[in-house]
Protein backbone atom coordinates (compact mmCIF):
# COMPACT_ATOMS: atom_id res chain seq x y z
CA UNK A 1 0.00 0.00 0.00
CA UNK A 2 1.36 3.42 -0.93
CA UNK A 3 1.88 6.34 1.42
CA UNK A 4 -0.90 8.96 1.16
CA UNK A 5 0.03 12.38 -0.17
CA UNK A 6 0.27 14.79 2.76
CA UNK A 7 -1.81 17.97 2.90
CA UNK A 8 -0.04 21.31 2.79
CA UNK A 9 0.69 22.66 6.27
CA UNK A 10 -0.35 26.31 5.87
CA UNK A 11 -4.05 25.48 6.41
CA UNK A 12 -5.22 23.96 9.70
CA UNK A 13 -8.39 21.89 10.07
CA UNK A 14 -10.10 24.79 11.88
CA UNK A 15 -9.18 27.18 9.07
CA UNK A 16 -10.47 24.72 6.45
CA UNK A 17 -13.78 24.45 8.33
CA UNK A 18 -13.96 28.25 8.53
CA UNK A 19 -13.42 28.51 4.77
CA UNK A 20 -16.11 25.86 4.21
CA UNK A 21 -18.51 27.88 6.34
CA UNK A 22 -17.85 31.10 4.39
CA UNK A 23 -17.98 29.72 0.86
CA UNK A 24 -21.12 29.98 -1.27
CA UNK A 25 -20.11 26.96 -3.37
CA UNK A 26 -21.55 23.73 -1.94
CA UNK A 27 -19.16 21.26 -3.61
CA UNK A 28 -16.15 23.33 -2.49
CA UNK A 29 -17.46 23.34 1.10
CA UNK A 30 -17.86 19.54 1.00
CA UNK A 31 -14.31 19.15 -0.28
CA UNK A 32 -12.91 21.52 2.35
CA UNK A 33 -14.70 19.61 5.14
CA UNK A 34 -13.34 16.33 3.80
CA UNK A 35 -9.80 17.72 3.80
CA UNK A 36 -10.36 19.10 7.30
CA UNK A 37 -11.21 15.56 8.45
CA UNK A 38 -7.98 14.30 6.87
CA UNK A 39 -6.04 17.07 8.65
CA UNK A 40 -7.63 15.99 11.95
CA UNK A 41 -6.19 12.51 11.41
CA UNK A 42 -9.06 10.62 9.80
CA UNK A 43 -8.18 7.84 7.38
CA UNK A 44 -8.60 8.54 3.68
CA UNK A 45 -11.34 5.91 3.46
CA UNK A 46 -13.27 7.66 6.26
CA UNK A 47 -12.78 11.01 4.54
CA UNK A 48 -14.06 9.45 1.33
CA UNK A 49 -17.25 8.45 3.14
CA UNK A 50 -17.61 11.99 4.50
CA UNK A 51 -17.19 13.45 1.03
CA UNK A 52 -19.36 10.80 -0.60
CA UNK A 53 -16.65 9.87 -3.09
CA UNK A 54 -13.93 7.28 -3.64
CA UNK A 55 -10.38 7.31 -2.33
CA UNK A 56 -8.96 8.19 -5.77
CA UNK A 57 -11.06 11.36 -5.90
CA UNK A 58 -9.81 12.27 -2.42
CA UNK A 59 -6.27 11.97 -3.80
CA UNK A 60 -7.20 14.26 -6.70
CA UNK A 61 -8.67 16.82 -4.26
CA UNK A 62 -5.48 16.73 -2.17
CA UNK A 63 -3.34 17.31 -5.26
CA UNK A 64 -5.53 20.22 -6.39
CA UNK A 65 -5.57 21.70 -2.89
CA UNK A 66 -1.81 21.39 -2.50
CA UNK A 67 -1.20 23.04 -5.87
CA UNK A 68 -3.81 25.85 -5.83
CA UNK A 69 -5.12 26.12 -2.26
CA UNK A 70 -8.86 26.37 -1.55
CA UNK A 71 -9.54 27.85 -5.01
CA UNK A 72 -8.31 24.59 -6.54
CA UNK A 73 -11.35 22.86 -5.05
CA UNK A 74 -13.79 24.98 -7.07
CA UNK A 75 -15.41 23.36 -10.09
CA UNK A 76 -13.99 24.95 -13.20
CA UNK A 77 -15.50 24.94 -16.63
CA UNK A 78 -13.49 22.76 -19.01
CA UNK A 79 -11.85 24.80 -21.78
CA UNK A 80 -13.41 22.85 -24.65
CA UNK A 81 -12.04 22.68 -28.15
CA UNK A 82 -10.24 25.68 -29.59
CA UNK A 83 -11.98 27.64 -32.33
CA UNK A 84 -11.57 26.37 -35.88
CA UNK A 85 -11.37 29.93 -37.23
CA UNK A 86 -8.58 32.42 -36.61
CA UNK A 87 -8.95 36.20 -36.62
CA UNK A 88 -7.97 36.61 -40.27
CA UNK A 89 -10.57 34.09 -41.34
CA UNK A 90 -13.20 35.81 -39.19
CA UNK A 91 -12.40 39.12 -40.90
CA UNK A 92 -12.74 37.51 -44.33
CA UNK A 93 -16.11 36.04 -43.32
CA UNK A 94 -17.27 39.45 -42.04
CA UNK A 95 -16.27 41.08 -45.34
CA UNK A 96 -18.09 38.39 -47.28
CA UNK A 97 -21.24 38.85 -45.18
CA UNK A 98 -21.13 42.63 -45.49
CA UNK A 99 -20.61 42.60 -49.25
CA UNK A 100 -23.25 39.92 -49.77
CA UNK A 101 -23.18 37.03 -52.20
CA UNK A 102 -22.84 37.43 -55.93
CA UNK A 103 -25.59 35.23 -57.40
CA UNK A 104 -23.65 34.33 -60.53
CA UNK A 105 -20.54 33.36 -58.55
CA UNK A 106 -21.89 31.97 -55.29
CA UNK A 107 -25.18 30.60 -56.60
CA UNK A 108 -27.28 32.21 -53.84
CA UNK A 109 -29.08 35.52 -53.46
CA UNK A 110 -28.62 35.72 -49.68
CA UNK A 111 -26.28 34.03 -47.23
CA UNK A 112 -27.56 31.11 -45.22
CA UNK A 113 -25.43 29.31 -42.66
CA UNK A 114 -25.04 26.29 -44.94
CA UNK A 115 -23.93 28.55 -47.82
CA UNK A 116 -21.38 30.30 -45.62
CA UNK A 117 -20.10 26.93 -44.38
CA UNK A 118 -19.66 25.85 -47.99
CA UNK A 119 -17.83 29.09 -48.81
CA UNK A 120 -15.55 28.63 -45.78
CA UNK A 121 -14.72 25.11 -46.94
CA UNK A 122 -13.95 26.28 -50.48
CA UNK A 123 -11.91 29.24 -49.27
CA UNK A 124 -10.03 27.84 -46.25
CA UNK A 125 -10.58 24.05 -46.48
CA UNK A 126 -12.15 24.04 -43.01
CA UNK A 127 -15.23 21.92 -42.37
CA UNK A 128 -17.51 23.71 -39.93
CA UNK A 129 -20.98 22.73 -38.73
CA UNK A 130 -23.94 25.10 -39.05
CA UNK A 131 -24.33 25.26 -35.26
CA UNK A 132 -20.67 26.10 -34.78
CA UNK A 133 -20.78 28.73 -37.50
CA UNK A 134 -23.90 30.22 -35.94
CA UNK A 135 -22.11 30.47 -32.59
CA UNK A 136 -19.07 32.08 -34.23
CA UNK A 137 -21.22 34.63 -36.10
CA UNK A 138 -23.12 35.43 -32.90
CA UNK A 139 -19.80 36.07 -31.14
CA UNK A 140 -18.83 38.39 -34.01
CA UNK A 141 -22.00 40.43 -33.44
CA UNK A 142 -24.18 39.07 -36.24
CA UNK A 143 -27.75 37.92 -35.68
CA UNK A 144 -30.03 35.71 -37.69
CA UNK A 145 -31.84 38.46 -39.51
CA UNK A 146 -33.34 37.66 -42.82
CA UNK A 147 -33.96 40.50 -45.22
CA UNK A 148 -36.89 40.23 -47.56
CA UNK A 149 -35.59 38.52 -50.68
CA UNK A 150 -35.50 40.67 -53.79
CA UNK A 151 -35.44 39.35 -57.30
CA UNK A 152 -32.31 40.36 -59.20
CA UNK A 153 -34.34 41.67 -62.17
CA UNK A 154 -36.81 43.66 -60.11
CA UNK A 155 -37.41 47.24 -61.21
CA UNK A 156 -36.48 49.91 -58.67
CA UNK A 157 -39.95 51.51 -58.36
CA UNK A 158 -42.05 48.34 -58.76
CA UNK A 159 -42.64 47.89 -55.05
CA UNK A 160 -43.87 51.45 -54.57
CA UNK A 161 -46.28 51.10 -57.50
CA UNK A 162 -48.06 48.07 -56.06
CA UNK A 163 -47.85 49.00 -52.37
CA UNK A 164 -51.24 49.32 -50.70
CA UNK A 165 -51.76 52.72 -49.18
CA UNK A 166 -54.32 54.09 -46.78
CA UNK A 167 -56.50 57.07 -47.66
CA UNK A 168 -54.72 60.35 -46.95
CA UNK A 169 -57.47 61.78 -44.73
CA UNK A 170 -59.29 59.70 -42.20
CA UNK A 171 -63.03 60.14 -42.56
CA UNK A 172 -65.83 58.88 -40.41
CA UNK A 173 -68.41 56.71 -42.02
CA UNK A 174 -71.76 58.25 -42.90
CA UNK A 175 -73.55 56.20 -40.27
CA UNK A 176 -71.26 57.52 -37.50
CA UNK A 177 -71.70 61.10 -38.71
CA UNK A 178 -75.50 60.75 -38.64
CA UNK A 179 -75.49 59.22 -35.15
CA UNK A 180 -73.33 62.08 -33.81
CA UNK A 181 -75.53 64.71 -35.47
CA UNK A 182 -78.64 63.18 -33.89
CA UNK A 183 -77.28 63.55 -30.36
Amino acid sequence: MSVPIPLRRDFSAARLRGLAKKTKDGPQARRLLTLAAIDDGAARSEAAKIGGVGVQIIRDWVLRFNAQGPDGLLDSKPPGQPSKLNDGQRQAIAQMIESGPIPAVHGVVRWRLIDLAQWIFEEFRITIAKQTLSRELRAMGYRKLSARPRHHAQAAGAIETFKKTSPRVWRQSRARRRSRAAR
